[in-house]
């Protein structure tokens, strides 16, 4: 399956697994960035026109991958490949509010946004500035 899906993926699509991916990096997908990604795809215009039914073709992708040895840059592959360059900063700030969902930023999704901040040349200016922003908007009082 995941060969099949790789080669149809939507920038939207692309956008959910980088989501999924990051929920997932700490092997404990959490209430609130399940809640977050769903929030995510029913209020960005960018999802608008999106089928909220991909939402599980796009999980199952990522488990695959990061099933296999080289999986985390089999999805960075495939982001590249399906991503427009101009929505590269969009995904990281999309990550970082799931990585920041429930308050708390583990080391596995700190690893991993520091792998896509390199992996889609994200300034980093502009990745501290988008950082701070995802704290702000999820501080816990």
């Amino acid at each position: 399956m995941t060969q099949d899906v790789a080669h149809i993926l939507t920038p939207q699509d692309c956008l959910v697994t980088l989501m999924i991916a990051v929920s997932a990096s700490d092997e404990n997908i959490l209430t609130a960035e399940l809640i977050k990604i769903q929030s995510t795809l029913n209020h960005l215009p960018i999802f608008a026109e999106y089928d909220i039914d991909r939402l599980n073709i796009m999980s199952q992708l990522v488990f695959d991958l990061f099933e296999q040895e080289d999986g985390l840059d089999a999805l960075f592959g495939l982001v590249r490949d399906h991503l427009p360059d101009r929505l590269y900063e969009t995904s990281y700030a999309l990550c970082c509010d799931v990585a920041a969902a429930d308050g708390i930023i583990r080391e596995p999704e700190l690893r991993l946004l520091e792998e896509m901040r390199h992996t889609l040349n994200i300034d980093r200016l502009h990745a501290a500035a988008i950082e701070r922003g995802a704290r702000a908007r999820h501080i816990v009082a």
